[in-house]
């Protein structure tokens, strides 16, 4: 891996060696990585709110 990661994370956002995958697998430092969770957690958390808000109008149509 790169000598300055110090989290032996793949680019792709997961520890899974996606080498052949994606290409070259690409170090992440630890805060690197913390911040690509987060993205993905506020990026979740969008999707829920959606979901909740379509069921909440199909409820009320019925």
């Amino acid at each position: 891996m790169y000598p300055e990661a110090e989290f032996d994370a793949c680019g792709c956002g997961g520890q899974c060696g996606c080498s052949s995958e994606h290409g070259s697998m690409i170090a992440l430092t630890r805060e690197e990585y913390i911040q690509r969770l987060e993205a993905y957690l506020r990026e979740l958390r969008a999707e829920i709110e959606a979901v909740e808000r379509e069921l909440a109008e199909l409820r009320q149509v019925a």
